[in-house]
C-alpha cells in the first residue's frame, strides 16, 4: 500500500500481477462483490465490446481486462465524479487508457451516446438498496449514493442494458440475493431472459445473502442455477475457490 496523499491510497489489486488500485479512505473500497462478477462471467472469444455500469473505482473493468483480448474494448460508467477521479488514476497507473475508456456521465445518459444493439456484454455491481424519502442513509453523500439507488435504479439498469445489448448477449449482475425475484421479473419485462444464477453464501451455514445472475437478450428460455459458492471456511479464511479468484490463472 502506498500513500498518495491523505485518504488516497495505491493498494494491490488483490494478487493481480502489476495491477493496482487507487482508492479513498473515506468512500466505498471495491469489495468481493467486484470480484466474484467478473469471475461469474464467460467470455466469448469474440466479444469486441463491453460496458461496466456503476463501475465505482473501476476493480470490475480491470479484472475483465485479463481475461479478454487486446482488441477487446471496455467501457465504463462513473455519475461521481469523486470516484470517476479514483478511476481515472487506477487506469493511468496500470497504463489501460487504451482498453478502458471511462465516462463520467449518469448511465441514463448512454442512450444518447451509444447506438442500439453495441455491446456484447454488460456487466453492473449496482447500488443494493431501495431509496425512500425515510431511508436511513451515509451522511457521506458518496456512500449513500453508492449503496442506495438515488440517482439510478435496478429497473434503469435492465431497461437501458436491454436497448445497448447485442441481440442474444448478456446483462450479468451481482446483487443481493433478497432482491432476486425482482431482478428476474424485470428481466423478463424487458426481454432479457434469465439464463445463469449462481447463489453465494458467507459460509454453508448461512443463507445466501449475494446472487449472481446472467440473463441474455432475446434468448431462448432455459435456466441453470449453478453450485452454492461458500466465501468463507468455518475459522472465516476464504475458501480454495474465493483465493483463486484473486489472481490471474497462470
Amino acid at each position: 500500500m502506498i500513500n498518495v496523499k491523505e485518504n488516497i491510497v495505491i493498494n494491490d489489486l488483490v494478487n493481480y500481477t502489476n495491477l493496482k488500485i487507487v482508492q479513498n479512505k473515506e468512500y466505498f473500497n471495491f469489495s468481493l462483490d467486484s470480484v466474484l462478477l467478473p469471475n461469474f462471467i464467460n467470455i466469448k472469444k469474440n466479444t469486441s465490446k463491453i460496458l461496466d455500469l456503476c463501475t465505482g473505482n473501476a476493480p470490475i473493468p480491470l479484472i475483465l481486462s485479463t481475461k479478454t483480448t487486446k482488441e477487446t474494448e471496455i467501457y465504463a460508467v462513473e455519475l461521481q465524479k469523486e470516484i470517476y477521479e479514483l478511476a481515472k488514476q487506477t487506469i493511468k497507473i496500470n497504463k489501460l487508457e487504451n482498453k478502458i475508456k471511462l465516462i463520467n456521465d449518469d448511465v441514463k445518459n448512454l442512450l444518447k451516446i451509444f447506438n442500439t444493439d453495441s455491446f456484447d456484454l454488460i456487466t453492473c455491481n449496482p447500488p443494493y438498496f431501495k431509496y425512500k424519502k425515510e431511508s436511513l442513509i451515509n451522511e457521506n453523500e458518496v456512500k449513500s449514493i453508492a449503496r442506495h439507488e438515488i440517482k439510478i435504479s435496478l429497473e434503469d439498469i435492465i431497461k437501458i442494458s436491454k436497448v445497448l445489448l447485442k441481440n442474444n448477449a448478456p446483462l450479468a449482475l451481482v446483487h443481493r440475493t433478497e432482491r432476486l425475484v425482482e431482478i428476474i421479473s424485470l428481466m423478463k419485462e424487458n426481454n432479457i431472459e434469465p439464463k445463469r444464477i449462481r447463489l453465494v453464501y458467507p459460509n454453508k451455514n448461512s443463507s445466501s445473502n449475494i446472487v449472481l445472475i446472467e440473463g441474455r437478450k432475446n434468448a431462448l428460455p432455459g435456466l441453470k442455477i449453478e453450485k452454492p459458492l461458500y466465501a468463507h471456511n468455518e475459522d472465516g479464511s476464504y475458501t480454495e475457490e474465493i483465493l483463486k479468484m484473486f489472481k490471474e490463472k497462470e
